[in-house]
């Protein structure tokens, strides 16, 4: 038979429950603004019923229902969307990356403009032609000089501009590095924390929540894989477990484990390549090739800015455009060099000798070489001590040449039309349209990253808001669950008030009749 007072239990676990989940409701109320917070909920659980299932089981009718129990607080989130929102941000981290090393790089070229190495080399052929005009003109030598000396200066200080910021890219690699090793690092100890509660039965939320965040900052920085790991004991199935993460390449390729449990392996970025380049990566005591990390990511968008290790060449974005650079710079002044030599300056038809002076030099070698020229070229030592040294005469006959002859200058200046092998793969172009296909190839690529960032941009928005409108906090919401909890709560407690006067009934009115 049951018992008089079993209907005092039965409100009293609805009490309780319904406070729980008051609680909990309280406490979304509180996150609502809180990062990565994700809504939780209570999980309402029948309690077993009376009588149980046995050979000794009291004769009644059926099965009595003995109230209400908390059977977990579980997080509100869809594990799937993370997957997508982790991959979205991951894109978006290297696009946004590369487009600001492209946004560097133009700026630091800055062209068309007034005062790109295009205007200055224009300005520079001018003097050449006014100066073919009146080849005795000092005033007109004069500034075929420092035409030359801005030339020389706009090489210059355009590689030395893109070698400071790739010095810069250099050392933001290295803050990367950090910053995944202390993610890595607070993601291994917060598993330590969730293998600590889980054992027990309990669902730790706020830690999951933490640990959730930690790994979307994680994934827009490199691509990663994360796999969970039952914690044992008596952990509930619904419980997360402990993450085990992975880099992976895009095709899923595992490259090293980051984080296994409470424990982390230190990332490096080894700058072992030709020219300080990135070659390998190290995880723990797996090192692997760069080029094997085929994903995006900030990490991969700053090395392939700053420049890698590839078939035992360098590539990069500024690798690449400062190697443009020193293209343009050798072939130009080794064009214009072997010209002017042939000529015959005032001071040569002077002398009635040859003096074969170069009009450009590279200031740490006597014998140019390509690597690194642009940030070397400058004026030759003959052309910065005397004016009369620029040879402007035809030098086919040293004898017969005069002054006023202009025949050298005019093919100086006409060495802008002629066609080299800048890149030295036998493609001929004329100066003006090598360097206006650089120039539009990079323009091109900076405009396709702008896309892509803001293509990944609106895809990882997209994706937020869904993840959002799973597991955000909806104060709506949440003052309705608390109005719908309250109303029960008091239910429950009118339902004592109802089992207190019939048991007053029972003690106070039974076997009084007839007294």
């Amino acid at each position: 038979m049951r018992s008089t007072f079993m209907g005092l239990e039965t409100a009293r676990r609805g009490m309780f429950t319904q406070q729980s989940a008051l609680h909990t409701t309280g406490h979304n109320i509180s996150n609502a603004n809180t990062p990565g917070y994700t809504r939780q909920r209570i999980n309402f659980e029948q309690t077993e019923p009376y009588p149980n299932a046995s050979l000794n089981r009291p004769q009644i009718p059926g099965q009595v229902g003995t109230g209400v129990k908390a059977g977990s607080i579980q997080r509100v989130r869809e594990s799937f969307l993370d997957i997508q929102y982790r991959s979205e941000n991951n894109k978006l981290g290297y696009w946004e990356t590369r487009a600001e090393a492209y946004t560097k790089l133009e700026e630091v070229l800055n062209e068309p403009s007034e005062s790109g190495l295009a205007k200055t080399m224009d300005q520079f052929w001018q003097s050449l032609q006014d100066l073919a005009v009146n080849p005795t003109n000092p005033g007109a030598r004069s500034v075929v000089r420092q035409r030359g000396i801005a030339v020389a200066e706009t090489f210059n200080y355009l590689q030395n501009s893109l070698s400071s910021i790739q010095r810069d890219l250099k050392n933001e690699v290295s803050v990367t590095e950090k910053e995944i090793n202390s993610l890595t690092y607070q993601i291994s100890k917060i598993n330590g924390q969730i293998a600590d509660v889980e054992p027990h039965g309990y669902l730790p939320n706020d830690l999951y929540d933490e640990r959730d965040r930690l790994i979307d900052q994680l994934a827009s920085v490199v691509n990663i894989k994360v796999d969970y790991t039952n914690s044992g004991g008596d952990a509930l199935k619904m419980a997360d477990g402990q993450a085990v993460i992975k880099m992976v390449s895009d095709s899923g390729k595992e490259l090293g484990i980051l984080v296994s449990g409470d424990r982390n392996n230190k990332m490096t970025v080894n700058f072992d390549g030709a020219d300080d380049s990135v070659k390998t990566v190290s995880i723990g005591d797996t090192k692997f090739n760069f080029t094997d990390l085929n994903s995006t990511g900030k990490l991969k968008a700053l090395v392939d800015s700053y420049g890698y290790e590839a078939n035992g060449k360098v590539a990069g974005v500024y690798p690449e455009m400062m190697k443009e650079l020193d293209n343009l710079a050798f072939t130009f002044a080794t064009e214009f060099n072997d010209v002017h030599k042939d000529g015959m300056s005032p001071n040569d038809i002077a002398s009635t000798t040859k003096a074969r002076n170069p009009f450009f030099a590279d200031a740490d070698n006597t014998n140019p070489l390509r690597n690194g020229f642009a940030s070397r070229i400058e004026l030759a030592d003959a052309i910065n001590q005397s004016l009369d040294n620029i040879a402007t005469a035809d030098g086919s006959s040293i004898t017969g040449a005069t002054i006023g002859d202009s025949t050298n200058i005019l093919k100086l200046a006409n060495i802008i039309n002629d066609k080299f092998d800048y890149a030295g793969d036998n493609e001929q172009a004329n100066f003006r349209n090598y360097y206006e296909g650089v120039i539009g190839g990079m323009a091109v690529k900076s405009q396709e990253a702008v896309r892509l960032t803001q293509n990944s941009g609106s895809l990882r928005e997209s994706v937020e808001n869904r993840r959002k409108s799973v597991g955000s906090v909806s104060l709506d919401e949440e003052m309705t669950n608390m109005i719908q909890f309250q109303h029960a709560y008091n239910a429950s407690a009118r339902m004592i008030t109802l089992q207190d006067e019939m048991l007053d009934k029972i003690i106070n009115g039974m076997g009084t009749v007839g007294r």
